[in-house]
């Protein structure tokens, strides 16, 4: 019983190191290259189909619900 006692702590040490243990963390970059998702633009998706009025319209409309202002005297 006193061996398996200290195979257990033993162990336990051993998990608790290796826990602490510090990998490198180094990202390698392509000089002159995007690595990243390619990005679209805003009014791109299903709500606005392509049509940048409308999303410059709706962006311009929440912004103005956001104006204490306009919602305490509106």
């Amino acid at each position: 019983m006193r061996r398996l006692k200290g195979s257990v702590l033993v162990a336990a040490v051993v998990v608790a190191l290796v826990g602490c243990g510090e990998h490198e963390q180094v990202v390698v970059y392509k000089q002159g290259q995007y690595q990243g998702k390619p990005d679209t633009k805003p009014w791109d998706n299903e709500s606005f189909a392509g049509d940048r009025a409308q999303w410059e319209a709706s962006i311009k409309a929440r912004n103005q619900s956001q104006n204490e202002y306009r919602r305490i005297n509106g």
